[in-house]
């Protein structure tokens, strides 16, 4: 059930990071300004990124993959491609991903003007979502 919701909430995530991303680099160009609209967008990308992760550290250490670190040991597990996904990849570039949308919302509300906000969110959000994007398990995903 858990690894369900994982999934299913995944879409929630690359749709709001997706349209995060658009709004930030629309508004940087056409020099428009920062409002509420905006705010709430990346607001709401932050708020769903840290939901998945949680819901995504729960299922990590809870999988029955879990397992596979005292089984087969740490070099198997690195030498195995799709268990290195599983247990090292996905998880390590997902918080790295979820931490750069935090650092990202952050530092654009100390910004005082619009193109700066839209700049940073475009930055972080873009390399998170090429981050999220890069270490999706593609061939299990989005069944």
């Amino acid at each position: 059930m858990i690894q369900t919701i994982h999934s299913y909430w995944a879409y929630l995530v690359l749709a709001v990071l997706v349209l995060a991303v658009f709004k930030s680099l629309v508004g940087f160009f056409a020099k428009k300004e920062y409002d509420a609209k905006a705010f709430r967008v990346s607001l709401f990308t932050l708020i769903v990124s840290h939901i998945q992760l949680l819901i995504g550290l729960l299922l990590y250490f809870t999988s029955e993959r879990f397992g596979l670190w005292s089984d087969l040991g740490v070099g198997e597990v690195m030498k195995n491609a799709s268990i290195r996904l599983y247990l090292v990849e996905h998880p390590t570039i997902n918080i790295l991903a979820v931490a750069l949308i935090t650092i990202g919302y952050s530092k654009h509300k100390k910004k005082l003007i619009s193109g700066p906000k839209y700049k940073t969110i475009a930055i972080f959000y873009t390399i998170a979502l090429i981050l999220i994007l890069s270490r999706i398990p593609w061939d299990v995903w989005p069944n």
